[in-house]
């Protein structure tokens, strides 16, 4: 593991972190800890994530990389010059959102919801639990990381206590750029509340311009309001304390938190590789579940899962 001494000056969307030891530091590996729930519990409380290095197996999740980068390379995304394993891209891959390749897919359906990582989250909530349908896959080329942002405005209209699995396949180093977290966010609800509720997909009924952006998607998802929570991650971070955390991944890691988790992502300052990751979504079973994620073809961020609204 490294050392808080030993870090890279880390970038994330496209500015460089203040790499002081009070505003950037590692995540807390709570792998020692994953036979005793109630401690799971207690950290999950505390630190708002609980970071599993090396609880899968690191075997299986190389053959689901395997499987994803074939698909990548069938796309048209990889380099052929290179085994499509090794995820070379070519230049100007940028930000491939490819969840399709999730589908009917053995090794990876059965990474995210075969029993080892199933049983982890129904032993976290102590009951029966289910999953969203959907998986969101992300394959992100040289450039810009993921902007700070909380999971709830793309999927809150069931349960606000579901959790996210972050998922990397493949080693991810600080140059490749993986997750960050920033450290007690989801305990600064006098900073989130008036951010975290909305929805991303909700429009106001009575405006013209809003109903046809909506219909059309006509910029981006047809959003209104993007789920961004800023540009400038030193900047969020001057003003929420704390500390951004993140590590170096290897297969086998996975990285959980819940929905008021302020995160994004370094920036991947390779020359030409490609950051494999995916977000898949838990939560208990007796709870409502936001209908835009489940079902055989869910409808997520299309025109049939927005929600229009008197302003």
């Amino acid at each position: 593991m490294p050392t808080l001494t030993a870090l890279p000056q880390l970038h994330a969307y496209g500015h460089p972190l203040d790499m002081a030891e009070d505003k950037v530091g590692l995540l807390r590996d709570s792998s020692d800890a994953a036979d005793d729930v109630e401690e799971l519990r207690r950290r999950f409380d505390a630190d708002g994530y609980l970071y599993m290095k090396g609880y899968l197996d690191r075997d299986e999740v190389m053959a689901a990389r395997q499987s994803l980068t074939d698909g990548l390379a069938a796309a048209g995304v990889l380099d052929e010059r290179f085994p499509s394993m090794l995820g070379v891209c070519k230049p100007g891959a940028g930000y491939v959102f490819k969840p399709e390749l999730t589908n009917n897919n053995p090794a990876v359906q059965n990474l995210l919801y075969g029993p080892r990582l199933t049983d982890f989250y129904r032993q976290f909530y102590g009951e029966d639990i289910r999953h969203y349908d959907f998986t969101w896959l992300r394959a992100v080329g040289p450039g810009k990381g993921t902007n700070p942002h909380c999971d709830l405005p793309y999927m809150g209209r069931g349960t606000h206590r579901h959790m996210t699995c972050w998922l990397p396949y493949g080693d991810i180093s600080f140059e490749l750029g993986g997750l960050m977290v920033l450290e007690g966010s989801h305990r600064r609800m006098d900073l989130l509340e008036n951010y975290v509720y909305r929805d991303v997909d909700a429009f106001c009924a009575n405006k013209p311009e809003q109903v046809a952006n909506a219909q059309t998607g006509a910029k981006g998802f047809g959003w209104t309001f993007t789920g961004t929570l800023s540009h400038n991650p030193p900047v969020l971070r001057n003003k929420f304390g704390g500390r951004w955390l993140t590590t170096e991944y290897q297969p086998g890691d996975f990285l959980t938190f819940g929905m008021f988790m302020v995160h994004g992502s370094l920036d991947n300052r390779t020359e030409n590789r490609l950051r494999i990751s995916s977000d898949s979504r838990y939560q208990r079973a007796s709870e409502p579940i936001d209908d835009r994620w489940v079902g055989p073809n869910p409808p997520g961020h299309s025109t049939a899962g927005k929600r229009g609204r008197i302003c």
